[in-house]
């Protein structure tokens, strides 16, 4: 992560989001020498949001898991969609 004093987003804008969109990485803004603000890509910030949610998505099924709740294998899994899919295209009201 880069470090740069909060000054410089507003004298150097382009230089920053250029710095944010090779490195991919976040920019960390002083002011009076302390941490104020990080500054990042949009793409990059995308995708560490997707990666946290799948993150936080894996931790609550592996909770679940280690309760005691029964899942589903592969192969139960889509059986159980076959199933489904059979129904529909046959015209069966079929509750998921």
């Amino acid at each position: 992560m880069q470090i740069k004093p909060s000054a410089s987003i507003r004298q150097n804008y382009n230089e920053i989001a250029d710095l944010c969109k090779s490195t991919g990485e976040p920019v960390c803004l002083t002011k009076n020498g302390e941490g104020d603000l990080v500054v990042m890509d949009i793409e990059a910030f995308t995708r560490r949001e997707k990666m946290l949610t799948l993150r936080e998505e894996v931790l609550a099924v592996e909770e679940d898991r280690l309760a005691g709740c029964l899942g589903y294998t592969p192969d139960e899994l889509e059986g159980y969609l076959d199933s489904i899919i059979y129904g529909v295209e046959r015209g069966k009201d079929t509750q998921l």
